[in-house]
């Protein structure tokens, strides 16, 4: 039977009783796409294909490329659903609600609940240097809410960045995209090959594996909250420990954020685990401490500084 690419399941697809709509996204590892379900509600559904080790024939079957590809193609799929079991058991408001997954198609499908809003890195995008300190304290303090009960699971994310935090139209933070996730807080748990994002991704995550804990996750944090101040990721962490190049948050924004803030993001992104927070539970508490008033020059110069940018465009 033919074979092609890995294109998505065509729109209008029936999958159980799920009726595809469109592909709205995905990586190297999976495709998600919007869908509803037999009650006629949107589900978002994530379906487990590694593009560098399957192909789909004309039926709609994901089938290894070739037979050296079958053993990694199975034992992804393998975690892939342990994934999605271990999701299903977290229920938390600032974490994607896992529904249900299921086998079809020879491969492994997640049904998640669709979330309207927009990711973080979209606002970051949108409001490039005019993110405040209270939207990052307040979002960032819910999304450790989230962490933390992961953490609780023996979960670690892996691939938290501000594309995988999604803000709700409310406003709230939902952590999303599990997709890296991994049991390696549990040693009887077999570790496959690290995903990462470069900028994002903790430097034990090229080096050595046996690192990873719940620092590795906080180091993402201190990255994504640089993010939202920079516009755009730190230098990557392989790169940093052959040449360190990454300017200090506490150099770099000294006049437009608190100094706690500052110094904090600066020790999530240590090179060193252990000069990082150790715990979420330690990195929230510090993220929540009072915020000092801006000194009255501070304000001044940033009132000023918006004064001239809209000058100037």
């Amino acid at each position: 039977m033919a074979t092609q690419p890995n294109y998505a399941l065509p729109n209008g697809y029936q999958l159980q009783e799920y009726r595809i709509v469109r592909k709205i996204g995905g990586g190297g590892f999976s495709l998600v796409y919007l869908a509803y379900d037999a009650a006629d509600q949107p589900v978002a559904i994530k379906e487990y294909l590694p593009g560098s080790l399957v192909v789909r024939n004309e039926a709609g079957m994901v089938l290894p490329s070739c037979e050296e590809n079958a053993n990694a193609f199975r034992y992804g799929m393998k975690c892939f659903f342990e994934e999605g079991r271990a999701l299903a058991g977290i229920i938390h408001p600032n974490v994607v609600r896992v529904q249900n997954f299921f086998r079809a198609n020879d491969t492994v499908y997640m049904v998640m609940r669709y979330e309207r809003g927009k990711t973080l890195q979209d606002h970051i995008r949108a409001h490039r240097g005019e993110i405040t300190e209270n939207f990052i304290r307040r979002v960032f303090a819910e999304m450790l809410n989230a962490l933390r009960e992961v953490h609780t699971q023996k979960l670690l994310h892996l691939d938290i960045k501000p594309s995988n935090i999604y803000i709700r139209m409310d406003g709230s933070p939902v952590l999303i995209d599990f997709g890296a996730a991994r049991q390696t807080l549990s040693a009887d748990v077999p570790r496959l090959t690290s995903m990462y994002t470069p900028g994002f991704a903790a430097p034990e995550q090229y080096t050595d594996l046996s690192l990873l804990g719940p620092w590795t996750d906080i180091y993402s944090v201190g990255a994504s909250l640089y993010a939202c101040m920079a516009g755009f990721a730190p230098q990557a962490s392989d790169a940093r420990l052959l040449n360190d190049k990454l300017l200090p948050a506490s150099k770099s924004w000294a006049h437009d954020y608190s100094a706690p803030l500052l110094a904090l993001i600066d020790s999530c992104l240590s090179l060193d685990y252990m000069q990082r927070p150790q715990s979420v539970f330690a990195l929230q508490k510090a993220l929540m401490a009072a915020v000092p008033k801006p000194r009255k020059r501070d304000t001044l110069m940033k009132s000023l500084r918006k004064t001239l940018n809209k000058d100037i465009f």
